[in-house]
């Protein structure tokens, strides 16, 4: 390749934030949820990057880029809907070509590209955001799609209520590989109440680590999930409140396909403790990342907890 940008190339990253800053200046998008990747395209020539710089062209072989000599930074997605279809994405990670080639067809991937790094024999990164994003536009062509933006929070305020979130930007930022700087990013955040059908024990002695949480679909409770994350204290406190309900029986959870030899065995409760806790994402009817104890709910019947809390 003979672009002035070559892998491996960090992508700028963003620092956490409660709430969408009110102040002038930012730039706000929607947060998707797939996989990050700077695609660099020397002509017939491409490269698809990750973030943490391993190569992913092999995966999504639908991917095609318009012609010409570029670098991208953008999200590998596959649409579900009105949303996306994490699951899905994550089986294409896969070592046969032939598996990669069938999912290929069944779920197809496309990239949302958000940033232009370099342009022929450009390098833009010390360019703000606002030029590069007016530069973006001119260059992204189908197949590619251009992630829609906003320079006005309210009209981000949908992003939290039916996206995964916000990634607010800093109009007058220069982009910066690695560094998280110049953007920030506001996750959605659910609260529902969920049944403690069992706890996984912590790390040090009679202290709980996690508790895993249920919902009720047609009859059936379900497991959806766990909470974890607990202080010290919590954990030993915890310890106490999950005891009167343990049967004596054990369950397991699906072996994680990223750490196989991860501890999945827990601890049978009766289905009647309820909790209240928050998370900021759910897909295939599981809470993604573990959920935020929020408190003890002595005040619902658990069999009130259904199901349809995931799909709000």
């Amino acid at each position: 390749m003979t672009l002035p940008l070559t892998p491996v190339l960090p992508p700028q990253l963003a620092r956490p934030a409660r709430a969408l800053p009110e102040d002038e200046g930012w730039w706000f998008e929607p947060k998707w949820d797939g996989f990050r990747a700077v695609v660099f395209v020397d002509g017939p020539d491409v490269v698809l990057q990750s973030r943490n710089g391993r190569p992913l062209g092999r995966y999504f072989p639908e991917l095609s880029f318009p012609a010409g000599r570029y670098v991208l930074d953008g999200e590998i997605v596959v649409p579900a809907g009105g949303a996306q279809d994490f699951d899905a994405l994550q089986q294409r990670i896969h070592p046969a070509a032939s598996r990669i080639r069938l999912l290929a067809e069944q779920t197809p991937a496309v990239l949302y590209a958000f940033d232009l790094l370099a342009e022929d024999d450009e390098v833009l990164l010390d360019l703000p955001f606002a030029q590069r994003r007016r530069r973006l536009e001119a260059r992204v062509a189908g197949p590619v799609r251009l992630t829609p933006g906003t320079t006005e929070a309210s009209g981000a305020e949908r992003w939290l209520r039916e996206a995964e979130g916000v990634i607010a930007k800093r109009t007058d930022a220069p982009y910066r590989p690695g560094e998280r700087v110049g953007m920030l990013k506001v996750r959605r955040t659910r609260t529902i109440d969920c049944v403690v059908v069992g706890w996984r024990p912590g790390t040090a002695e009679d202290t709980v680590g996690s508790l895993i949480l249920g919902l009720y679909d047609g009859g059936h409770l379900r497991v959806v999930g766990h909470s974890a994350g607990f202080r010290a204290a919590q954990k030993r406190s915890l310890r106490e409140v999950v005891r009167p309900y343990e049967t004596g029986g054990r369950g397991t959870g699906d072996p994680s396909r990223w750490s196989t030899d991860r501890e999945l065995e827990w601890i049978e409760m009766r289905p009647e403790m309820v909790v209240e806790v928050s998370f900021d994402h759910a897909s295939n009817g599981r809470i993604r990342h573990g959920a935020r104890l929020l408190r003890i709910r002595d005040d619902r019947d658990a069999r009130s907890c259904e199901y349809g809390q995931l799909e709000i």
